[in-house]
């Protein structure tokens, strides 16, 4: 699906991560009452005087370690599916550009129909939803194995790929268990979105690894193959959990304006349409660099590097929360990331060396992370609360869309100047991400 071992393994492995970033939730609730959360969930006091780390309390909620599991299940395979499929067309086929064009189709039909998936998420509910959706797009990963096994027309892969596109934002369905259990309680979401943000990172700095392993050691298919399994698997533990889920939010005549109609929607998605830019030309930039120093092979690790960075610092980024209001501190965050942007470029331009660079790139990760996790809580306010799974799939796309046009305008930079000066690409789109937000601040309100 375009959005980048056994099941017991990766639910056990699951319930390890969350351990070992949350403490266990019997050593760190008090005693006390707890207190009744809006939207169903209880979330433990702490003693007076007594720390408490924010995630052990999300996870002391009834059923949010279940929901969790199943998610990041779910969402594991978001970083394999586009690495699989090109791996496994070009070593049939013997072209990468044939390879990218069937990527391509897939993320442009993932921007126009995941925001309908999601849309029917909000309204009938997410089981309801987000189980039949998967399944047909599990089907359509199954048809391109297929296709490319069996050696059929190449106008079938395009086909197949794009049907992958109902595949539903788990991500967005898990902010939005999150914002429903949380509601009222602006610290704990905070944390809350720290988490998934972080997850996010993980995923998508395992994934890509997971897959080029899998195809490379058994076959060509085997991590569009095992990507599905999981893929199904995650979604149907997760699905399973209707105490935790949002209730289905029938449209009204109050409620039916779109998402994009939000006030401070706009500018907020062209933020992210930059920032997508960002992340799309600094991976095609960085392994052009690494190319050219002839260690292409490390690029996966070099931009792993970034990933881990972003990863530790959006746990760290929720565990204290900062103080003033999203609003003011997205355009610091903005400023932040194109500040530390600049680093890998220098570091480029003025030693050449690829280790330096990728301890450059694990710096600037850090900015990422409480960027997005910033932007997320801004979505999360300005969206009506019934169309909040669609309005954060909406700004999923426009990342998707960034990510797109950033992997086009870097591959352009380095093919036409070189890989060094590449690194100027993700400055920009960072630079136009601050502007953006800069220009929107004046009239942002909570």
């Amino acid at each position: 699906m375009p959005q980048q071992p056994s099941s017991m393994f990766l639910a056990v492995t699951g319930d390890s991560l969350i351990a070992a970033a949350v403490p266990r939730a019997r050593d760190l609730v008090d005693d006390e009452p707890q207190r009744a959360r809006p939207g169903g969930g209880r979330l433990p006091r702490r003693r007076p005087g007594n720390p408490v780390n924010p995630y052990a309390r999300l996870f002391a909620i009834p059923g949010a370690r279940a929901f969790t599991i199943g998610n990041l299940i779910a969402r594991l395979p978001m970083g394999m599916f586009s690495v699989s499929a090109v791996i496994m067309i070009a070593g049939s086929r013997g072209s990468y550009a044939l390879a990218g064009a069937v990527t391509a189709t897939g993320l442009a039909a993932t921007a126009v129909v995941a925001p309908w998936t999601a849309r029917l998420v909000d309204r009938w509910g997410q089981a309801r939803i987000a189980v039949p959706a998967t399944a047909f797009a599990v089907l359509g990963s199954i048809a391109l194995l297929l296709c490319v096994r069996c050696g059929a027309p190449d106008w079938t892969l395009f086909a197949a790929y794009a049907a992958t596109a109902t595949t539903p934002n788990t991500g967005g369905m898990s902010r939005a268990r999150w914002s429903h259990l949380l509601k009222g309680d602006d610290k704990a979401l905070h944390a809350a979105n720290s988490f998934e943000q972080s997850a996010d990172e993980l995923c998508f700095m395992l994934g890509p690894v997971l897959a080029a392993f899998l195809c490379g050691t058994f076959f060509p298919e085997a991590g569009t193959l095992v990507g599905g399994v999981l893929l199904m698997t995650g979604i149907l533990v997760f699905a399973a959990q209707r105490s935790t889920e949002p209730p289905p939010r029938p449209r009204t005549a109050t409620t039916a304006r779109s998402p994009l109609r939000a006030r401070g929607m706009p500018p907020l998605l062209t933020a992210f349409l930059a920032t997508g830019a960002v992340f799309g030309s600094m991976e095609v930039v960085t392994i052009a660099f690494a190319d050219a120093q002839g260690h292409r092979s490390a690029a996966g690790v070099v931009l792993a590097l970034q990933a881990a960075g972003s990863c530790a610092a959006g746990l760290l980024y929720g565990a204290v929360k900062p103080a003033g209001p999203a609003e003011r501190r997205y355009p610091l965050c903005v400023a932040a990331m194109t500040a530390l942007m600049c680093l890998p470029m220098a570091a480029a331009a003025l030693t050449g060396s690829l280790i330096i660079v990728a301890g450059s790139l694990l710096i600037a990760g850090m900015a990422t992370a409480p960027t997005m996790i910033t932007g997320m809580t801004l979505v999360q306010r300005r969206i009506p609360v019934d169309r909040l799974n669609e309005g954060m799939t909406l700004a999923v796309t426009a990342l998707l869309g960034g990510i797109a046009c950033g992997s086009a305008a870097g591959g352009w930079v380095v093919e036409h100047v070189s890989a060094t000066a590449g690194y100027g690409v993700p400055v920009a789109a960072a630079a136009t991400a601050l502007l953006v937000s800069l220009a929107s601040a004046p009239s942002a309100r909570p």
